[in-house]
């Protein structure tokens, strides 16, 4: 059998870059949310409260545990409720995010708490509202590490999105299993993870760069 048109390989690029770009949007934005509210409700946070920090820290926790294929499959009815269909490249972005939501939070939790407490407390002695001080400290001294979060999870994105294809959602991994699985063109499987590689070294590089910018600016 024919190996796939360049068309095919273009096609496949777009749709994974669709569903990596807007569930990275939703990931980023719903997981940035949550770590401030997980930094900020700790016992020595902001906002303390103690029993709320414990139950998001479950939720968090039970959900970065489901393997991504068993969430896939888990997240039927929702993503059926809300795209209207299980298959094609929109219907994968309900999974990818909802996967993607704990484990950046988790990261950017991370950085939000490494940042030096005399800061804040410094803040808070100017009499500097609570919301000023994660706007004005937190966040923009977290930054950095915030970045490299963000590069991280868009990377972890693109390889579920390669998963997600196998179950029809389009995308570079139905390609690779269409053609270069189902038909036995291990060029074209080949030629799929190449762009995978590239695609994946090109956003490890931009992540670090930026990065390195938002640190410098410290």
């Amino acid at each position: 059998m024919p190996a796939a048109p360049l068309e095919k390989y273009v096609q496949a690029l777009g749709q994974t870059l669709l569903m990596v770009g807007v569930s990275a949007a939703i990931a980023i934005a719903a997981g940035l949310l949550l770590a401030v509210v997980l930094t900020v409700t700790a016992p020595q946070g902001l906002y303390a409260r103690p029993r709320l920090h414990k139950a998001l820290s479950i939720t968090v926790n039970v959900f970065r545990a489901v393997p991504f294929i068993i969430l896939l499959v888990a997240l039927l009815p929702v993503t059926r409720a809300i795209v209207g269909t299980t298959l094609g490249t929109w219907a994968a972005v309900v999974p990818l995010s909802v996967n993607l939501i704990p484990f950046f939070a988790r990261i950017a939790q991370v950085s939000l708490q490494d940042v030096d407490r005399g800061l804040v407390e410094a803040a808070r002695a100017m009499g500097c509202k609570r919301w000023h001080i994660v706007r004005h400290v937190l966040l923009p001294e977290a930054l950095p590490g915030i970045i490299g979060g963000i590069t991280v999870s868009v990377i972890a994105m693109v390889n579920a999105s390669a998963m997600a294809g196998a179950v029809g959602a389009g995308g570079l991994g139905d390609l690779a299993i269409r053609y270069g699985y189902e038909r036995y063109e291990t060029r074209v499987m080949f030629e799929v993870i190449v762009i995978l590689v590239a695609l994946v070294s090109l956003l490890q590089f931009a992540g670090e760069r930026l990065a390195r910018r938002a640190d410098h600016r410290h």
